[in-house]
């Protein structure tokens, strides 16, 4: 069944919970221009969230977005300007303190979404610390961050758009980003995320929305979900990407690994060589004493240099694709934890 013919848009917001209910709530929000439209129309497979394409807001309050057991609440981005700004955080508090009619909080997580196309992300780091991190309470957990536009940092240069995926430069550079961002928010605010990075893509007229990532971004909503609600979520996994598709992608990603552990062993066993050749040429350092040192002493010391060098550049390679191969060995177990709570 696809997600459009159970789609309800633009539910009324005053309606609460029902009793008992085990829907999973979701705010999304984030900087203005950072995806949180395409973002929906890529999980809900449909173009019911408008997307901005012109210099003003589109949305101007929080719309809402039912997909059997979740519901996502989009709310206007930040950076529109003073007034709006203070107009939206306004909103976004409004919605974190909201209780349903069980007197528990209605917003089960807050989902921000960040520009990975820009450096620019004060705005984002702003919104997390000054209006959502001081409003959640002691359950700091409900704050998920995810890096949209993948696709476009580094210019798009190392952007394969034929087969829609990163190269190892475009992932080790996102990878940091994960890092940085986790570092950046932790520093200021002392709450631990655990960001991860996904393209919702965008469809123009007549074009076919390409995400990338989608399932893992599920797999971290799914993951951060309360346990009583978790199986909400994974219920609707078939919706979000398919089952199939996880399984497929997983099948990718150990494939991506296998490759990936062979040429880490390749240029591991060529550090090896060139470290025993290292140690032997110290041996061979002229003496002091030697009538020749002078003269062979300064061709001595290039070679030392080369090889050190050599040596240093082939350390950093292999401390990237460790870092990838770690990477890969994380996304490999979520999404064998999705399809294993599926199957």
């Amino acid at each position: 069944m696809k997600i459009a013919d159970i789609f309800n848009s633009m539910s009324n917001l005053n309606e609460e919970t029902p009793f008992g209910s085990n829907k999973v709530n979701i705010l999304i929000t984030g900087a203005t221009g950072s995806g949180k439209s395409s973002t929906i129309n890529a999980l809900l497979q449909s173009d019911k969230a408008k997307v901005g394409q012109g210099v003003n807001p589109e949305t101007m309050s929080i719309s809402k977005y039912e997909l059997n057991n979740i519901i996502l609440y989009d709310s206007a981005g930040l950076g529109d300007g003073k007034e709006a700004d203070r107009v939206h955080s306004k909103n976004i508090i409004d919605m974190l303190y909201r209780k349903d009619s069980r007197g528990d909080m209605l917003i089960d997580l807050v989902l921000v979404i960040l520009d990975g196309s820009t450096r620019d992300l004060g705005t984002s780091f702003e919104l997390i610390n000054s209006v959502i991190i001081p409003n959640l309470g002691e359950d700091s957990g409900r704050l998920l961050v995810a890096i949209n536009k993948s696709d476009m940092a580094m210019s798009q240069k190392e952007w394969n758009h034929e087969e829609n995926t990163p190269s190892d430069k475009l992932v080790n550079f996102l990878n940091n980003k994960v890092k940085s961002t986790k570092e950046r928010i932790k520093e200021a605010t002392g709450v631990d995320t655990d960001p991860v990075y996904y393209v919702a893509g965008y469809k123009g007229e007549g074009e076919t929305q390409s995400p990338y990532n989608l399932t893992t971004l599920m797999g971290y909503i799914s993951k951060s979900s309360k346990s009583n609600k978790r199986k909400s979520i994974h219920g609707n996994i078939n919706d979000f990407g398919g089952l199939e598709e996880a399984k497929e992608t997983l099948s990718g990603k150990i494939d991506d690994l296998t490759y990936k552990r062979r040429v880490y062993e390749r240029e591991s066993d060529r550090e090896d060589r060139y470290y025993d050749e290292l140690v032997d040429h110290r041996k061979k350092e002229p003496s002091w004493d030697s009538f020749f040192y002078k003269v062979r002493h300064g061709a001595w010391e290039d070679e030392e240099s080369s090889l050190e060098k050599y040596l240093e550049d082939q350390r950093n390679v292999l401390s990237s694709k460790g870092e990838i191969i770690s990477n890969l060995k994380k996304e490999i177990r979520e999404l064998e934890l999705v399809i294993n709570d599926n199957i």
